[in-house]
């Protein structure tokens, strides 16, 4: 498989010519972890939790410092009541915070589902502090933007639902974690006890604020860093994005697994072995 390469892989603990400032106001949850190489940050899905990566964190280790975060509302992060916290413009702000705070000159991101048009948005913005981007299959990134319109009655209502039955109105998200039982049990078990601290402010304004601000299509064409989309070919409603994809997003490399929507949970090695390929061949020339 080959990949894109860059030679742009500079990255520093001691910090870039940036000031080191946080935005004002409450701020994402991470964890760094153990590893060597350069910072890559991994970005969930709706409903799920920085857990979703339990069977990537070890092998990922060995090519770069995996730094999970937690969305809003979402695992440890606190929900605010500011729908700007929540655009793909607030998430970036939050991203570019947490490098700063790395002393990350550049660093790879990779994004999950929703997830993914955070981290594609965040490349597009800040393409000059990126080595090289990871994404999965994400309806919300590639969906014409007329479905998209078409989406603000349906979050409407989900989000009236959720503000007044609570916890009991998440679990009733078909993408809720409780219906993912054939997930590996160690990451089941874990999105399972996460899933008690979903905050129900935090949902609703992903729906409000995150959902109608990720689609990607008229960026696509001027991706400028060396991307992968790491392809779960079981899930049949992605497939005309993935290949639309292909056909119009510049410097893409594609991998294709055979998962559904839960790619690096479903096939944790395919979707490890590819990634730790895309990242050392960014480190060549």
């Amino acid at each position: 498989m080959g990949f894109p390469q860059t030679n742009g892989m500079l990255m520093s603990r001691q910090g870039s010519n940036e000031e080191n400032s946080a935005p004002p106001g409450p701020r994402l949850s991470f964890t760094v972890h153990p590893g060597k190489g350069p910072y890559l940050l991994l970005v969930h899905g709706f409903l799920s939790s920085s857990a979703q990566w339990t069977l990537n964190l070890a092998a990922l280790s060995n090519v770069c410092q995996p730094v999970t975060v937690d969305l809003w509302g979402h695992g440890k992060s606190p929900a605010p009541h500011e729908l700007n916290c929540y655009t793909t413009a607030g998430y970036a702000e939050q991203f570019e915070s947490i490098r700063t705070t790395l002393g990350a000159e550049q660093w790879f991101v990779c994004g999950y589902s929703i997830g993914a048009s955070l981290t594609l948005n965040y490349a597009h913005n800040y393409s000059k502090r990126i080595i090289g981007h990871i994404f999965t299959n994400s309806t919300s990134a590639f969906t014409d933007l007329n479905q998209v319109d078409g989406w603000h009655d349906s979050i409407r209502t989900s989000t009236d639902k959720i503000l007044a039955g609570g916890l009991a109105a998440i679990e009733k998200i078909p993408v809720h974690p409780k219906r993912a039982y054939t997930l590996p049990k160690p990451v089941y078990e874990a999105l399972l006890a996460d899933a008690e601290f979903l905050s129900p402010i935090g949902v609703a304004n992903t729906y409000r604020g995150t959902m109608p601000d990720t689609n990607i299509l008229s960026i696509a064409g001027d991706n400028a860093r060396p991307a992968l989309m790491c392809w779960g070919t079981k899930e049949r409603r992605f497939a005309p994005l993935a290949e639309w994809a292909v056909a119009h997003m510049a410097n893409l490399a594609v991998v294709k697994l055979n998962t559904g929507h839960g790619v690096n949970m479903e096939d944790s090695n395919g979707f490890n072995e590819a990634v730790i390929e895309f990242i050392r061949a960014q480190q060549t020339s």
